[in-house]
């Protein structure tokens, strides 16, 4: 009988549900938006009302291409290189969705509120950049080089920023819920206002850290090592 009340209620929740799908080439997405009526995203992810997977999975195969639903995290982008997204940047674009772009050098480039939610920037240098209001949700960031990165309003739920480099960034009123700070570099970090709850803050480096008014509901940290940041 509980198998027959699940069924029933999860067949109406998807009624008016739309599917997200990801595919690891922008031209693929684009490509299968038309061939299936889907919405093309103008990146690399189609919106559709109802999703035949069977014929999601033919179009893949014929134009070569892996896909996945939006939040699985397995199609990922070819590598996009730096010249690329400034000039698409530049262009008015802000939807750079599971973009690919480890090690990437963009050191004080100015991105605000671009869209990296999901995009691959383990080991990337973003030092001085200016990632304001930037959508990062769910963004590999681990190893990646963000001191003095302006960062502030930034959505960094749960992002994965495992031994980042935090020096003197500016977090001020980011929200980094259910994100992966562990082993973090946050010394001179400005997270005034932040929302940290629910983050992995084992091993972080507070020195000097500003936590004025941060949120830290739950979160998963060493007691001591707060006795030296700034509160």
């Amino acid at each position: 009988m509980k198998d027959i009340i699940s069924t029933v209620w999860n067949s109406w929740l998807k009624r008016d549900r739309e599917f997200i799908l990801l595919f690891d080439s922008i031209a693929a997405a684009n490509e299968i938006a038309l061939m299936l009526n889907g919405q093309w995203d103008g990146c690399n992810g189609v919106i559709m009302a109802k999703c035949d997977e069977v014929a999601v999975n033919t179009a893949a195969k014929l134009l070569e291409a892996t896909w996945c639903y939006q939040g699985t995290s397995k199609a990922v982008l070819d590598r996009v290189t730096t010249d690329e997204i400034l000039r698409r940047y530049a262009m008015g674009e802000r939807n750079f969705v599971n973009a690919n772009l480890r090690c990437a050098v963009l050191s004080s480039v100015k991105l605000s509120e671009i869209n990296f939610s999901y995009a691959k920037l383990s080991w990337a240098d973003l030092s001085q950049a200016n990632l304001s209001k930037a959508d990062l949700t769910a963004a590999d960031l681990s190893q990646a080089n963000l001191s003095g990165a302006d960062l502030h309003k930034a959505y960094l739920m749960r992002a994965n920023l495992k031994r980042a480099d935090l020096q003197q960034a500016s977090l001020q009123g980011a929200n980094l819920s259910s994100a992966n700070l562990s082993e973090v570099n946050l010394t001179g970090a400005d997270l005034t206002g932040a929302n940290l709850s629910l983050a992995d803050l084992r091993g972080a480096n507070f020195h000097f850290c500003n936590l004025s008014g941060a949120n830290l509901t739950d979160a998963k940290l060493i007691e001591t090592d707060l006795a030296f940041a700034l509160q």
